[in-house]
């Protein structure tokens, strides 16, 4: 048994030593699964279109440790640059996901394996040394390597899902990866009564385990009676489905699953298979004739189009449950939080790789008056990923949840088979696209419940609403709005040169990269932070961004920008954004005719490297701009890696300074500009700021 550590004790030695066993375990554990995989070819094939190969996500859950202890400053060298750029994004189908197969040269399987041996090292070691205090909280370097090791867990499930949809001539069984064998007829669904409760969500930082950003805060609803189905449903109660023409009827299907089968033509699971009129199941390994008695494994969608279904033939309406609905039902079932359960010799569920890497019956694991309530597959939830209140992100991983605010992701519940580590624990919380397959399917229920969620959301976090202020706000000291005043510079700077291909580095809310689209063929802005990302791609998807600022105390003033009333509205198909690591560059960002990095090199933990990247991106005579305050701090910039501002043999050593030693082999300097912005934190204060630009021409 893998067994997950908590964050408590009293004796920090044997935490560390227990940290050790569990990473070790889990990387382990991970790289076990791949074995099912038997031919490199299948690496760098999609098993599914809307993912990398399955090679991305080996080398990716290796790249997130150096990447994030990079960020956290843990470590002070990466193994390897180019892994670390092209294993780093791209796990779900988000609109500035790089998913385009041409911009990828991947490394072979040996040197992937390699790179994970090195990683491995680096890992360990770090653990041997790093000084370490109990408890562990979320500010502690411990935390990011806690963070490592789930997200590692993560991606367990997430590539065994992948795995499935592999042809079957790339795979192998292994015993390690022991499939169920029990099968048999499924028992009869029945709706039972689940008695009126309140449900506590959420969880707070003296909490004994590590945690999601999601999972914290605090949540309360009083939920009604409702009745739940005994068991999940089966693969026999889905197949009356089908076999009624459940896929074929409209009236089944919301607008999203009319649109989702059209494009996919599914006209069952996509993990069952037909020959000659019998369907048969895909496990990881193997197909096996249908299992009556295992849980079905479907989207979100067809979920629902089968709940309408069932409610025509029970006579009462059916639906999913919400997230507070299944926490209840969790509550009056009294299965354990499972975590807690590891002490104990007695398998209560399919879950953590406890029992069998494939589903088992739906009547094998009784919580109570149910089955199932926790593990075998995750079930499906009404309710779409929102915050809780007190919500904050993790400085680390920002990005974590953020981007699922969406309305477009559903919360999973309860755990599957593979679900280890967080994601087999009472508190998780994960959330899927509707379209997506994960190792999930659903329990119906009967209910009056109205949940109050809303996904529709102003942005108010502090740093993202001034940063949407900054780049589409006006400010009450009559300055210049600061990023549409650079582009205009760098316009006017390009006014008798090519000006088919700029590259905006540090785009944050995207407003220079539209304002550069006024006159390039092609803008392409990148930006660390995948939450300015997603407000830029809001803007670009919508023409509308809604934020609040601050005014005085508790109170904010909502604010609503579009597109339209700069007169960029005929921008957004020459833009594109992408999150990327300025320090880090993929390859592919090269032949641009102008390079704009604003007010961005003294924020970077490696400004030096960053500036030698940029004369081979750069076509001959092309023009640099870079804006700055010269505000170096050690919280973003280690003090050896400042290009300015620090004494040298006595000696001032100014930034501009420092840009000319550096460029100076490569670029000419045009000319240097002071340009003033504001940043408002409330409406009676500002924070007002000249940065100074420098031209710059490629020799």
């Amino acid at each position: 048994m893998v067994k997950m550590p908590t964050l408590h004790g009293t004796d920090p030695e044997q935490k560390r030593q227990e940290i050790k066993a569990y990473f070790q375990a889990c990387y382990k554990r991970y790289e076990s699964l791949f074995t099912l995989v038997t031919h490199e070819s299948a690496y760098i094939q999609k098993a599914d279109p809307l993912r990398h190969p399955i090679l991305f996500y080996y080398g990716h859950t290796a790249t997130f440790f150096i990447n994030k202890f990079k960020l956290a400053k843990l470590i002070d060298d990466r193994v390897n640059p180019k892994f670390e750029s092209i294993f780093a994004v791209g796990v779900d189908e988000m609109s500035w996901d790089d998913l385009n197969e041409k911009h990828y040269d991947w490394p072979t399987l040996e040197e992937t394996q390699a790179y994970r041996d090195k990683v491995y090292e680096v890992v360990n070691r770090l653990i041997d040394t790093l000084p370490i205090t109990l408890p562990i909280t979320d500010d502690s370097p411990w935390w990011v390597v806690l963070m490592g090791i789930e997200h590692e867990n993560i991606h367990l499930e997430t590539s065994s899902v992948l795995i499935r949809q592999l042809p079957l001539e790339y795979v192998q069984e292994q015993s390690a990866w022991k499939e169920c064998k029990i099968y048999g007829a499924a028992p009869k669904n029945q709706l039972i009564d689940v008695a009126a409760g309140t449900v506590h969500l959420g969880k707070t930082k003296e909490s004994e385990l590590f945690g999601w950003d999601n999972e914290y805060g605090t949540h309360k609803a009083d939920i009604p009676a409702f009745k739940a189905a005994k068991y999940l449903t089966s693969n026999a109660e889905f197949l009356a489905f089908i076999e009624d023409g459940g896929y074929d009827n409209s009236a089944f299907w919301c607008e999203e699953g009319k649109a989702w089968k059209a494009y996919t033509k599914a006209e069952y699971p996509l993990f069952w298979r037909e020959q000659k009129g019998e369907y048969r199941l895909r496990t990881l390994s193997r197909e096996i004739p249908l299992p009556l008695s295992w849980p079905v494994e479907v989207n979100h969608l067809e979920a629902a189009a089968f709940c309408k279904w069932k409610s025509t033939k029970l006579g009462v309406d059916v639906t999913l449950p919400t997230e507070d609905e299944y926490m209840r039902l969790r509550d009056v079932s009294g299965v354990a939080p499972y975590i807690k359960s590891q002490d104990k010799k007695k398998v209560i569920a399919n879950i953590n790789l406890e029992e069998y890497a494939s589903s088992v019956p739906i009547d094998r694991h009784a919580h109570g008056d149910f089955y199932d309530v926790i593990g075998n597959v995750w079930q499906w939830s009404n309710t779409p990923m929102y915050p809780f209140e007190g919500f904050q992100v993790h400085p680390i991983y920002d990005d974590f949840t953020v981007p699922t605010f969406d309305g477009k992701h559903n919360l999973i519940n309860g755990g599957s088979w593979i679900s280890c580590g967080n994601l087999a624990t009472k508190r998780s919380r994960y959330g899927f696209r509707r379209h997506f397959y994960q190792h999930a399917g659903f329990r119906y229920i009967q209910s009056e419940y109205e949940e109050k969620v809303t996904t529709d959301y102003y942005t108010t976090d502090s740093i993202i609403s001034q940063y949407c202020h900054f780049g589409w706000g006006e400010n009450k000291l009559g300055v210049e709005n600061y990023p549409a005043k650079c582009a205009k510079i760098a316009l006017e700077v390009m006014k008798d040169k090519p000006k088919k291909k700029a590259f905006d580095i540090g785009c944050a809310i995207g407003r220079s990269s539209f304002e550069l689209a006024r006159g390039f063929e092609e803008v392409i802005g990148v930006d660390f932070s995948a939450r300015f990302i997603q407000e830029a791609e809001t803007l670009k998807q919508n023409g509308i961004l809604h934020y609040t600022v601050p005014t005085e105390g508790e109170l904010s003033d909502f604010h609503e920008v579009s597109l339209s009333q700069f007169g960029l509205d005929g921008t957004q198909k020459r833009v594109s954004f992408w999150q990327a690591d300025a320090c880090n560059l993929k390859p592919l960002y090269e032949g641009f005719d102008l390079i704009f990095g604003g007010n961005l090199i003294d924020r970077l933990y490696d400004p030096k490297k960053f500036l030698d990247s940029l004369a081979s991106r750069l076509n001959d005579e092309g023009i640099l701009i870079l804006t700055s305050p010269y505000t170096w701090q050690e919280e973003s910039t280690p003090k050896e890696k400042w290009i300015g501002g620090y004494r040298r043999d006595g000696e001032n050593i100014t930034t501009l300074q420092g840009l000319e030693e550096i460029l100076g082999n490569e670029f000419k300097l045009l000319e240097t500009r002071d340009v003033p912005f504001v940043i408002q934190e409330t409406a009676r204060k500002h924070q007002y700021t000249i940065a100074q630009m420098t031209i710059w021409q490629k020799r």
